[in-house]
């Protein structure tokens, strides 16, 4: 299942954010994927694209990084996949 990850920074720290990233790696559980980030001009929140089948392996990776970044989740589906649901509808 895909998720999107929704980070935003505790005060706007991404340096101290990007030096345990730099340190410590992404400290995900096996099982937990990364696929992709981005992160807002003004360095203040990030939105990365997860994939993993079970929710606690995502709870257990946050719980990492939750002293530095609060954290809003959302399950997602691709555009595509939502589309041909709606094909087949009609």
């Amino acid at each position: 299942m895909l998720f999107m990850v929704i980070e935003k920074f505790r005060n706007q720290d991404a340096e101290t954010i990007y030096r345990r990233l730099r340190d410590k790696g992404r400290m995900m559980p096996e099982g937990l994927t990364f696929i992709n980030s981005w992160v807002t001009a003004d360095l203040g929140r990030c939105f990365q694209l997860m994939e993993c089948d079970n929710v606690a392996m995502l709870q257990q990776w946050i719980a990492q990084w939750s002293d530095l970044i609060e954290f809003e989740i959302v399950p997602v589906v691709d555009g595509k996949e939502t589309a041909a649901v709606f094909a087949r509808r009609t």
